[in-house]
């Protein structure tokens, strides 16, 4: 069956995150879609809704809402009524399972879920650690870390640091290098330590793209750096397996990220984070 080009229109009165996400995670079940999306965010009056309605004309398109406030979900709800157009309200099943459980009524306020509370500064908090705890920075500081990575070069470390920040996790990461020993600090039985993994076929081209990026002139072959064969097959190879038994005699689980997505290593972190705590916590009991 061939598909057909396709405008979607993601009408927020907020970030739109949340529009963003569910579109995305419904879009990757189709193969190749041909999908344009249209974001209208931040969307909290009439005149700025009324422009919306003259971009959606234009373009038309089925709507996904999260529009929270009735006033403007009725104008809404008439101009896709008037107009022939699908709309779905996203919020709409959550909330009214969540009142039903809760016993109370939503607020039907805009925003709600972004203020300056104390969850929105963890979350700096914890990004302005991940910056001066990267790539094995401030020893001494990384025993306020929740959670300390460790791996070889370019296996993703320091971006699913950043993811982890943003949920108010303090994520140090430390390089493993064949030949140097790892910070004392990560025997401290107070703090989980996780290995990050990868195939070496796949962490090459990794290194390749990043020698090609900082320009050393990444060619096919062996590359030198001051760490042996940076990209050589072999010595990937070692690297790797001697960076495995390090985790293996340390204790400290592994997470192979070669086919996972930086969301996808972050949630398995999370979980064996979650694992830990609750090993602790019986320990101490």
């Amino acid at each position: 069956m061939e598909s057909h080009k396709l405008n979607i229109h993601l009408l927020s009165d907020a970030t739109g995150d949340t529009l963003n996400a569910i579109a995305r995670a419904a879009m990757a079940q189709f193969d190749d879609p041909q999908v344009t999306y249209h974001r209208w965010s931040l969307i909290r009056t009439r005149l700025q809704l009324h422009r919306v309605f003259e971009g959606i004309q234009a373009e038309s398109g089925p709507i996904l809402c999260s529009l929270v406030d009735r006033a403007m979900r009725e104008e809404t709800d008439a101009f896709c009524a008037r107009a022939g157009m699908k709309i779905i309200h996203i919020l709409d099943p959550i909330l009214a399972l969540l009142q039903e459980e809760l016993g109370i009524p939503s607020k039907h306020r805009p925003g709600r879920q972004y203020v300056l509370d104390a969850d929105y500064f963890r979350r700096i908090d914890a990004m302005h650690y991940v910056i001066s705890h990267d790539d094995g920075q401030a020893d001494r500081g990384m025993a306020e870390a929740d959670v300390v990575l460790v791996g070889v070069s370019r296996s993703s470390k320091t971006p699913t640091c950043f993811y982890l920040a943003n949920r108010g996790i303090k994520a140090a990461n430390v390089p493993l290098v064949p030949g140097i020993e790892p910070p004392e600090l990560l025997k401290d039985p107070n703090c989980p330590v996780i290995g990050l993994t990868i195939d070496p076929r796949s962490l090459i081209e990794i290194r390749r793209h990043r020698l090609q990026l900082i320009g050393t002139g990444a060619q096919p072959g062996i590359i030198k750096t001051d760490n042996g064969d940076y990209v050589d097959y072999e010595m990937v190879e070692k690297e790797l397996l001697w960076a495995r038994r390090l985790c293996n005699q340390r204790g400290w689980p592994t997470i192979d990220v070669t086919r996972r997505s930086i969301e996808e290593t972050s949630a398995t972190v999370i979980k064996l984070m979650d694992n830990w705590h609750q090993k602790r916590d019986k320990q101490s009991v």
